[in-house]
């Protein structure tokens, strides 16, 4: 029952996501890895893995553009505003400052370094998009055609 509930949740909340927005950007997370540390039970209960695959085919069926963001860009440590590098931060530390004076929820600056970053994959310089996007294929072509029967070669009985 709980399985269904956060799956059902799931459903509806990816359903929101992809409805309300025309590019939806997210980071390509080291599940495995995460399931190593102390976010273990966290990162399963969340299902972060279905959850982005609910995304991925949500905007294909939409014609919404998806994105994944490569696991090794900095997006928590980059200031959004000067673009340094801040050095090593533990996961506790949630509130950092840039030596340029600005001021960062570590959230919130991640989100807003994924989303330049996804609109930087996507877009070349003039504004034009660099690949085209994903587009359904039509009915006909989705279908799978049975294979046709053996044909028996030789001397009929009849």
């Amino acid at each position: 029952k709980v399985a269904n509930t956060r799956r059902d949740w799931a459903h509806k909340l990816s359903t929101t996501i992809i409805r309300d927005n025309q590019a939806v950007y997210v980071e390509n997370l080291a599940v495995a890895g995460l399931t190593r540390t102390r976010l273990a039970t966290s990162v399963h209960d969340a299902g972060w893995s279905q959850f982005v695959a609910m995304l991925e085919y949500k905007a294909v069926r939409y014609r919404r553009h998806f994105g994944k963001i490569d696991r090794w860009f900095p997006s928590s440590k980059l200031c959004s505003a000067c673009g340094t590098i801040a050095e090593s931060m533990p996961l506790n530390i949630r509130e950092w400052t840039c030596p340029c004076g600005a001021a960062h929820d570590r959230d919130v600056n991640a989100a807003i370094n994924i989303l330049a970053a996804g609109q930087a994959e996507r877009l070349n310089d003039c504004g034009a998009q660099v690949r085209p996007g994903l587009v359904p294929a039509p009915r006909e072509e989705a279908v799978t055609h049975p294979e046709p029967h053996a044909r028996q070669t030789g001397i009929s009985v009849l």
